[in-house]
């Protein structure tokens, strides 16, 4: 599964808004439904925060993966986001988060979004991915670094 195959341009969003982990998740969701990916942003949001409580989905080194599932969907989707100043999302190493990759699977998927989540966990593990993402100057230069990293792994 390569990214281009799950997150596209209008998904990514180059300087959040939101400042803690409730903000951005609202924002990222509200960015599903402008682009019509889902009708509704309320179940998704409410999914997206009860996996939260289960534990922070910050993975550390400024990433966040929140995930769920939804019965709106037909195959995983992904929105990508960039905070500049960062924000606290309860990470396992403290640390603010500067990149928030949001993936939400089809209800009926199983071992997919799986996939999908370590593929982005080992993107996300090159600090010059990251380095290059906060200095990148907006959307199209972000999502062009994303795919031509994602391009690198078999």
């Amino acid at each position: 599964m390569k990214i281009d195959e799950i997150l596209k341009k209008e998904s990514v969003i180059a300087d959040l808004v939101g400042k803690n982990k409730l903000e951005v998740i609202k924002e990222m969701t509200e960015c599903l439904k402008q682009n019509n990916i889902i009708k509704g942003d309320q179940a998704l949001f409410a999914t997206l925060m009860e996996r939260e409580k289960l534990g922070s989905t910050g993975i550390g080194e400024n990433v966040a993966i929140p995930h769920g599932k939804s019965d709106e969907l037909t195959q995983i989707i992904t929105v990508f986001a960039r905070s500049l100043d960062g924000v606290d999302f309860e990470s396992l190493d403290q640390k603010p988060v500067h990149f928030v990759c949001m993936v939400i699977a089809p209800a009926n998927s199983t071992g997919q979004h799986l996939k999908a989540l370590a593929r982005i966990s080992r993107l996300f593990k090159n600090q010059a991915l990251r380095e290059g993402i906060l200095k990148a100057e907006d959307t199209d230069a972000i999502y062009s670094i994303l795919l031509e990293e994602d391009s690198k792994f078999i």
